[in-house]
């Protein structure tokens, strides 16, 4: 997608919206946690984010229906990773791997993405780029206290794994959704996701066995009793829908490999966040790690956005295209 802002106004015009999506979503598992110990099973919750979410955009999704013939793979793609992939693959993991080295796992996304557009796509990467990722992992490793679980179940880390590769797929569909001569709204992307997204953890979920009376009553929030609507409502409106909202825009108007470095920082927002609402105590390292992902991405956002792609890698339901230069986008905390 060619620009015509200046190099730096497009970065900072970027880098805005994705601080307020890593913001956005880092702060969702401290609304998640006090529902959970309510009694609501942690896949529930994700459903009702998701549901909520398309739920609230489906106004949207409506006056942006033509997308369905357009670029049905693209939809269906970010309903797939983006939406239903990430979140199913990450809670999977924690239920069998320790939540700090889950989180580690899924948040080498931006290296992989690095990764797919140096050695699958042959395009340069920055240098900026590459080192910021390096510092966002190794501060993340520290954020988490990863040698904190040492006991590491196979299926688990794939599982992991898998969320860290539909995170990419996040990056990497909703760079590609602004390619051609006619770019789709990322806002049409983010309500037919969350349409994709709900009814495939529809399936997963069961949300018919779910325990509906925990939402109309309180949680504890800071020990205070906060009513389990309120938590509901911040997770679907904040977290998820301006979540996804500001991280597709952000992704435009930055590369998806620095947009990628700057989401790290969700897992210092919710570390914090956690420390300061639900008094979980952050260590030393997690201190230090936390200024080092900051660190990080702010390096990775100094470098040169990309250069507008030769050719959209896929249409709406063609096959793939290999062209040099181009961007596609092939697979996002939780």
């Amino acid at each position: 997608m060619q620009s015509s802002q200046p190099k730096g106004t497009g970065r900072v015009a970027g880098l805005g919206p994705a601080l307020l999506s890593a913001l956005a979503f880092g702060g969702s598992g401290v609304a998640a946690k006090p529902l959970i110990e309510a009694g609501l099973d942690p896949l529930h919750v994700v459903w009702l984010r998701v549901a909520g979410a398309a739920l609230v955009l489906l106004p949207v999704a409506w006056r942006h229906r033509a997308l369905v013939m357009r670029r049905p793979a693209l939809l269906a793609g970010f309903g797939l990773l983006a939406v239903a992939g990430v979140q199913a693959c990450y809670f999977a993991a924690i239920a069998r791997i320790p939540v700090g080295v889950a989180l580690l796992v899924e948040y080498l996304g931006p290296a992989l993405l690095l990764g797919w557009v140096r050695f699958v796509q042959r395009r340069s990467v920055s240098r900026a780029a590459a080192v910021g990722v390096v510092l966002a992992v190794a501060g993340l490793a520290c954020v988490v206290e990863v040698w904190a679980g040492l006991g590491f179940d196979a299926v688990g880390l794939l599982l992991a794994l898998g969320a860290a590769c539909c995170q990419v797929g996040y990056f990497v569909l909703s760079d590609h959704g602004g390619d051609g001569d006619e770019p789709v709204d990322p806002v049409g992307v983010v309500a037919y996701g969350l349409l994709v997204g709900a009814g495939l953890l529809t399936l997963v979920a069961s949300p018919w066995t779910m325990d509906w009376q925990v939402l109309t009553g309180r949680a504890e929030l800071a020990g205070a009793a906060v009513p389990a609507a309120l938590l509901l409502a911040w997770i679907v409106l904040i977290a998820t829908v301006a979540a996804y909202l500001t991280g597709v825009l952000s992704v435009r108007r930055l590369s998806p490999q620095v947009a990628g470095v700057v989401a790290c920082l969700e897992a210092v927002v919710a570390t914090v966040l956690a420390w300061v609402l639900l008094g979980e105590h952050l260590s030393t390292p997690q201190i230090v790690g936390g200024a080092v992902v900051l660190l990080g991405a702010f390096i990775a956002q100094t470098s040169t956005p990309k250069a507008a792609p030769a050719a959209p890698v896929a249409g709406g339901g063609g096959a793939p295209v290999a062209a040099e230069g181009e961007l596609s986008r092939g697979s996002r905390p939780a």
